[in-house]
């Protein structure tokens, strides 16, 4: 059963730019309740997190890098209102991925960007990178590009801290991504470009506080939803 979230919070299937905003400022106002005392002990932030500012917006225009290009980036760090989630990259074993992500970071095109999805059950996995909140976002006049990298059909082939593009399809890769928390199972479909090196816990803390989706005008804890624990995104940079 889900359990009751007070206040008038938004899902992470935002429809629109104004819905997003309008439901992130009252995200930011709002208080966590629930059907049970159990329930209501469960903590509704992480330690040390700080207030975000960001807003939905339109996703910047920024030229795609030549697919062939060799990565000179390794490393993709994300400053967030919660501590530093730093990344190795895999130029070698995804270049052409590689290569989108550090255009877009170096960019600024992730700078106040929230993370839209927060999953905790069955896969465990924190997604960012689009600016729209909507879901559906991606770099104002990119091409989808292809998939590399991809694990084997096994148990549990997105480890924990493994970083993997979303996409919506084969040659769909745009600007959004997830970092896995938890030990998961996907479908092969998904580049692998990155393992997290520091901040895995942080990340871990925000899977534990959960997410929420919407039930009428009521939200609810939910296994796929927008975090409790907002993430903003306030600067990205390769090197």
């Amino acid at each position: 059963r889900l359990e009751r979230l007070n206040g008038n919070r938004n899902s992470i299937m935002f429809r629109t730019a104004k819905v997003a905003t309008v439901a992130l400022t009252l995200i930011a106002a709002t208080t966590l309740t629930t059907t049970s005392a159990q329930a209501a002990e469960r903590p509704v932030t992480v330690p040390g997190c700080k207030t975000p500012t960001s807003k939905s917006s339109t996703p910047k225009t920024i030229k795609q890098p030549a697919a062939m290009a060799k990565p000179k980036a390794k490393t993709l760090t994300f400053n967030t209102n919660c501590g530093d989630i730093v990344i190795s990259m895999l130029g070698n074993k995804a270049p052409i991925t590689v290569n989108a992500l550090s255009t877009l970071a170096n960019a600024g095109y992730y700078n106040k960007t929230l993370c839209h999805r927060l999953t905790t059950g069955g896969i465990f996995v924190l997604q960012c990178g689009d600016p729209t909140l909507s879901g559906g976002g991606s770099p104002t006049g990119w091409k989808g590009y292809a998939d590399e990298n991809l694990p084997k059909d096994a148990p549990a082939n997105y480890p924990a801290g493994t970083v993997a593009m979303a996409n919506s399809g084969p040659k769909t890769n745009g600007s959004q991504f997830f970092l896995v928390y938890k030990e998961t199972y996907l479908p092969p479909n998904y580049t692998i470009w990155g393992k997290i090196t520091k901040g895995l816990d942080l990340v871990q803390k925000i899977g534990e506080v959960g997410a929420y989706k919407m039930s009428g005008t009521q939200a609810m804890y939910a296994p796929d939803g927008y975090p409790i624990q907002m993430v903003e995104i306030v600067r990205a940079s390769a090197r």
